[in-house]
Parts: C-alpha cells; sequence; structure tokens
C-alpha cells in the first residue's frame, strides 16, 4: 500500500512539472562553426533523453560482448557443478543402499568432473570401504588427512579403518592426532580414553579427562572420572594403599551410589579403623543399588567378629531396603555362617517358588549344614542347572567375575549389573536326575567355582570341577585342558565397532589388557 501511493505521488510530480513546462515553452538557441539551431525547451528536453537511452544501449551491447567469455565460462562451471552435485548426490545415496554398481559409476563421474571436492572424495572412500578395498579407502581418507578443509574427516576415516585392520596402536596415534586437532571431536576424545584405558594408563586418562572438561556433560564427567578414579584405585592397591585410598574416597564423593567405588571404599576405611565413615559410606550406596559386594564389605566391618554379630549387622543392613533380594541373599549368607539356619530358610522362602541359580546353591548348601541331608542338596543342585540366572557384572555379550572399567571393546564403564541377555529365552532341558559329579561339572561350566556353597563338596569333587571349570569343553568330550584351549574370552553377541558399510565385522577384543578377567557364558 505504501509502494502504491508513493508510486502516485511520484507520477503526479512529473506529470505536474511536466504541465508546467507546457504552459511555459521557452525557445533555445545553438551556435556553433557556423550552424544555428533552434528549438523550443521541450523538444531539446525529448532530444537530450533519447541520446541518453541510445547511449546506454550501445553500451550494454559492447558490455555484454565483452562479457560473454566470461559468462559462458561461469555458464560451464554452474553446469559442471550441478552435474556433479547429481552425481555425489546419487553416488551417496547408492552407498547408503548398498548398491557397489550404481556406487562406482557415479564415483567414476565424480572423480572425472570434481575430483579434488571433499564430499567426492568421501563418496569415493566410502565406495571403497562398501567394496571391502580397504587399501584404497586408507589411501583417500590419507589424501583428506592431508588437507585443513577434510583433515577431521579424513582422520576418522583412518581411525575406523584402523581398527577394523585391528591396528590399535596406529587406531590410538591417530585419535590422540585428531583430539589435539579439534579437543571438540567426541569420537577422538573417546578413542584417546578407551585407548589409555584399555592400556591401563589410568593417569594419562584422568589427564585427557580433565584436558576435556568443557566439552562433557558434569554428569558425564563425574561418573567417568569415578570410574577411573576406582580403576587406578585397584590398580595400586597392592603397591601404594594410601594413594589407592585417596583414588577410591574420590570416587566415592563423586559418585556415592557408584557399587565398586563405595565397595572398595568401604573396605579400605574400614581396614583403617574408620568404621563409622565406613559404613555410612557403604549404606548410602546399597540404599541406591544393592549389590552383594556391599553387602560382604559390610558384614566384615570388624575383623574378628563373630559370626552372630555379622548377622545382625547385616540384617539391620537389609532393612534399609526392605524385600529387596540381595537383602535376603546378604541375610542367609550370614545365617548360615552363625548357624541359623531357621532364619535363612524363612529369608528365602518367598523365593523358592521359582527360585533363581544363587537361591538353589544357598539351599543346597543349607540342606548340607543344617540336616547333612545329602539327597535334598543334590536335588537342590539339579534345579540350579536349569533356573533362571542371577545378576553379574556384564558387557557385549561377556560376563566377569568382578567388575571391570573397561568393556573387552574398550568402552569405558561398560560393564553392569544386570542379568546376562536378559531377554533371550534359554532352552536348557531340566534335569531331574544326575550323579553329583555331572551336576557339580555342570554348575561349574556355567556359573564358575566361586558361586559354588562352601562346604558342598568333598575334596575328589572339588578336584574334578576344577578341571571341568579350567576346560569344560574338553572335560565334556572326553579330552584334556591341552586338547582343547579355551580363548580367554568368547563372545556371545557382535557389537559393531562402526556404523560404517563393514558393520558387521567385530574387531577382535583386547583380551590380553586384562586376560583372565572375563569368562564365557554359555558353552
Amino acid at each position: 500500500m505504501i509502494r502504491i501511493i508513493f508510486f502516485l505521488i511520484v507520477v503526479g510530480a512529473l506529470a505536474l512539472g511536466a504541465a508546467w513546462l507546457a504552459d511555459r515553452p521557452g525557445e533555445v538557441v545553438v551556435s556553433w562553426q557556423g550552424w544555428r539551431i533552434e528549438t523550443s525547451l521541450m523538444v531539446l528536453g525529448a532530444a537530450v533523453l533519447a541520446a541518453l537511452a541510445a547511449l546506454v544501449l550501445v553500451w550494454s551491447i559492447v558490455s555484454a560482448i565483452l562479457r560473454s567469455p566470461f559468462a559462458f565460462r561461469r555458464h560451464l562451471h554452474r553446469r559442471r557443478g550441478e552435474r556433479a552435485y547429481q552425481a555425489i548426490s546419487h553416488g551417496l545415496i547408492a552407498v547408503g543402499a548398498g548398491d557397489l554398481d550404481a556406487a562406482r559409476k557415479h564415483v567414476a563421474e565424480a572423480k572425472r568432473i570434481a575430483p579434488t571436492e571433499p564430499l567426492a572424495l568421501l563418496l569415493s572412500a566410502q565406495s571403497a570401504q562398501l567394496a571391502g578395498d580397504r587399501e584404497t579407502a586408507a589411501s583417500v581418507f590419507r589424501d583428506m588427512a592431508n588437507r585443513p578443509d577434510t583433515k577431521a574427516l579424513g582422520l576418522h576415516g583412518l581411525f575406523v579403518e584402523a581398527r577394523r585392520s585391528h591396528d590399535y596402536e596406529n587406531a590410538r596415534a591417530i585419535a590422540e592426532e585428531a583430539a589435539r586437532e579439534n579437543p571438540a571431536l567426541t569420537w577422538a576424545g573417546k578413542a584417546v580414553l578407551e585407548a589409555r584405558s584399555l592400556a591401563g594408563d589410568w593417569a594419562g586418562a584422568l589427564a585427557h579427562l580433565e584436558a576435556n572438561k568443557k566439552t562433557l556433560d558434569k554428569d558425564v564427567y563425574r561418573r567417568q572420572r569415578a570410574v577411573m578414579l576406582t580403576a587406578r584405585a585397584h590398580a595400586l592397591e597392592e603397591t601404594d594403599r594410601d594413594a589407592a585410598k585417596a583414588f577410591a574416597l574420590e570416587a566415592a564423593k563423586l559418585t556415592p551410589t557408584f557399587v565398586p567405588a563405595a565397595a572398595l571404599a568401604g573396605r579400605m576405611l574400614a581396614e583403617g579403623g574408620e568404621l563409622r565413615k565406613a559404613a555410612r559410606l557403604i549404606s548410602r550406596a546399597w540404599q541406591a543399588n544393592p549389590h552383594p559386594d556391599l553387602a560382604q564389605v559390610f558384614s566384615n566391618l570388624r575383623f574378628g567378629d563373630a559370626a552372630r554379630d555379622r548377622l545382625k549387622r547385616v540384617e539391620a543392613l537389609a532393612k534399609a531396603v526392605p524385600g529387596h533380594i540381595e537383602g535376603a541373599f546378604a541375610v542367609a549368607r550370614a545365617a548360615i555362617d552363625a548357624g541359623d539356619f531357621a532364619k535363612a530358610r524363612a529369608v528365602l522362602a518367598s523365593y523358592l517358588s521359582a527360585p533363581t541359580k544363587r537361591v538353589a546353591l544357598l539351599m543346597a548348601e543349607l540342606e548340607r549344614a543344617a540336616s547333612n541331608d545329602e539327597g535334598r542338596a543334590r536335588e537342590w543342585l539339579a534345579r540350579a542347572l536349569s533356573a533362571a540366572a542371577d545378576p553379574v557384572w556384564t558387557a557385549e555379550g561377556y560376563i566377569s567375575d568382578r567388575w571391570l572399567a573397561v568393556s573387552p571393546s574398550g568402552r569405558l564403564d561398560g560393564f553392569e549389573w544386570r542379568v546376562p541377555l536378559r531377554g533371550i529365552a534359554s532352552a536348557a532341558p531340566v534335569i531331574e536326575t544326575g550323579t553329583a559329579d555331572s551336576i557339580a561339572k555342570e554348575i561349574a561350566g556355567e556359573q564358575g567355582l566361586r558361586d559354588l556353597p562352601r562346604g558342598l563338596l568333598a575334596d575328589g569333587e572339588k578336584s574334578e570341577l576344577a578341571n571341568a571349570a579350567t576346560d569344560p569343553v574338553a572335560t565334556r568330550q572326553g579330552g584334556t585342558a591341552e586338547q582343547a584351549p579355551v580363548a580367554p574370552v568368547i563372545p556371545l553377541i557382535h557389537a559393531p565397532d562402526d556404523p560404517g558399510p563393514e558393520a558387521s565385522e567385530e574387531p577382535e577384543p583386547r583380551a590380553e589388557a586384562q586376560a583372565g578377567a572375563w569368562r564365557k557364558m554359555f558353552e
């Protein structure tokens, strides 16, 4: 509306000016070199305007002729860019769809039109990855890493290829370089932490975490620092107990509900005579996450206490989380040690309708200790074979007898206390009868010797159990451990290292970093 009003005002002003000039005609005389030109003012004005229009037209034609080579080159460049964009976009779609032939065709087109474009290089590298040509992919990523505009992407590609080739030292060096170049790169920071953690370099891992503190969420930072401090405390426990205690206490302060930190700090405080502080620390963690490690430390706060005293202490702890199965396990364990078999039966009674393996094993030990009833004990051992699994420290299809700071693939804080492979139904048949040897061997193969009830087996049975646990496959097939050696880590599920075209590949676990810490779950 404002523009229309402004336009009308301008037109009206021009019309008034033209009318004013028409009402006041005048004469213009030009004398030059014997020429005399006489005309009116209106005609002269019209002639000047016509001359200006002609001049503008001539200049436009001359300028267009002069600019035509540059315009033609711009047109070709724009058309070439459009063709390159089409080739790259369709090529990336083909790579994502897994169409190798189409990807190769678009890669060739992109290389011919725009060989140095960053996206063309990325398309070439991903096409090579799709074809399984790792050498070509690594070569393209190296070219990208040598360019300032694609260096971060090139380093990431080289890192992924190094991981796929199981060249972990090179992968760590690449991640370190990427983290130095750009601390905001999440993958680089995570890779450096994982590499240093796998190598047991907790001091270096903590230093890197502090250097990148500003890029992390506050809760994530506190959790990761607590995990590293706990792992460092475990590593120094035998050589420098003072430093280990300080690290464990700091970890427990950062995350009071973190079970490994609370258990270690509580045990060290108790060993130093700080019983009240240890009890408060463990109780706080227990209320958030009831765990057998916490119950064990709390039960043994005072060295040399009688079994009855330990039972009272554990009962007080269990009351903090009434109805929780870990509290029942802790009380039952302490009651059996104290000889109060009636109380042990009472606390386990509500779990006997659908017992887990730990419940069945505790009942087997209870029957043996209370009444020396070998038949009932063997019956509970048989039920343990088909009973539901109990929570364990598990990560990526592996289980561990103790908490570890890194998973087999190198993920920090990867181990969780939960039922392994929850949701996957077990097809194990129910075993109604069997000899003590066969039952014990099966339990040793699945649960590990640490889960067997104390005092349940005779010396000869313990020897056979040890052989079965060392190599259950060889024992069942009539062989020996030397004939069928067992790897320290056996995967149950596959977790890809990255979401690239070869995501189905899995890097081999770094078993040498923590040899003997993991064990197989099933045969």
